[in-house]
């Protein structure tokens, strides 16, 4: 018996013609999608692709196959409503991994809204600058400001993390030549964010470093120095304001992502759509 998802995987190729469109349209890598076909063939024993250089042409029994299956589509989506409606009462337990920054600032203020419309769902934040190994079972589901490079994810990037440049409002007061900075230690010197900041520093010094944004953020409002944060972080900071900078901050992609498997979940389903929805309620993550 062949794989139905395989079989669908065809018809997304047979309708949009190209590889590149379908992986786009299934949020997949196109390799993915030519592995699913291969595989499909195999199954049925039927050549049902050509592969040309720049182009999968459909064969003889390919055109037929996808005739019989055009109406897959418009049933999978049926299907898929029926299950949604079915698992409006949820139960069950789905950890997020994430960035700090966007745990406290982005996340955590809308869980409420969450619980109230599925009150058996408990969703588990776990704020961490470490990359949780998905494929270890650290996470259901990660949000990174890191391109994930593992194959077998999916990923989506659903919004950016900008960066400014932020004092105590008497700090700002001091002229630009006197000012010093608050950093992570070396040991983060890749970070675009801290490259950014050793630019606009030059010689001046680093007078605390902290392994902890938000320890960094605290010297900051006692006048300790300049310190860089995520615009999310520090445009909402009373007791911080914005310096000016020669250059604009980086910016970094955030990157949803989670295996196949564990996106069938509903539970899984509704904790991402919850998250997509809260990046995009922010006007400083979104893209």
């Amino acid at each position: 018996m062949f794989d139905w998802q395989d079989l669908y995987y065809f018809t997304v190729l047979a309708r949009t013609q190209s590889l590149s469109a379908a992986a786009r349209e299934l949020q997949v890598e196109h390799a993915t999608v030519g592995r699913r076909v291969d595989a499909l063939e195999k199954a049925l024993g039927v050549k049902l692709v050509d592969r040309l250089p720049r182009s999968r042409p459909l064969t003889a029994q390919g055109l037929a196959l996808a005739e019989l299956a055009a109406g897959m589509g418009e049933m999978a989506t049926e299907v898929m409503r029926l299950s949604r409606v079915a698992s409006i009462e949820l139960a069950g337990t789905v950890r997020v991994s994430c960035p700090p920054s966007i745990a406290n600032h982005c996340i955590a203020p809308h869980v409420a809204r969450l619980r109230a419309q599925y009150p058996q769902l408990n969703l588990v934040l776990m704020p961490s600058t470490q990359l949780a190994a998905l494929d270890k079972g650290e996470a259901d589901i990660a949000l990174r400001t890191v391109r994930p490079d593992e194959d077998a994810l999916v990923r989506r990037k659903v919004g950016m993390v900008r960066f400014g440049l932020y004092g105590s409002p008497a700090f700002k007061q001091l002229p630009a030549a006197q000012w010093t900075f608050i950093a992570y230690d070396s040991s983060r010197d890749h970070l675009p964010q801290q490259a950014w900041m050793h630019q606009l520093r030059g010689q001046r010094p680093i007078v605390f470093a902290a392994s902890e944004l938000i320890t960094q953020q605290m010297a900051a409002r006692t006048e300790v120095g300049a310190v860089v944060l995520p615009t999310l972080v520090g445009d909402h900071d009373p007791l911080l304001a914005r310096l000016p900078t020669a250059t604009e901050g980086p910016v970094r992609d955030i990157w949803l992502t989670v295996y196949p498997d564990i996106r069938r979940s509903p539970s899984v389903k509704v904790v991402m759509e919850f998250l997509v929805e809260c990046i995009e309620a922010e006007a400083q993550l979104r893209r």
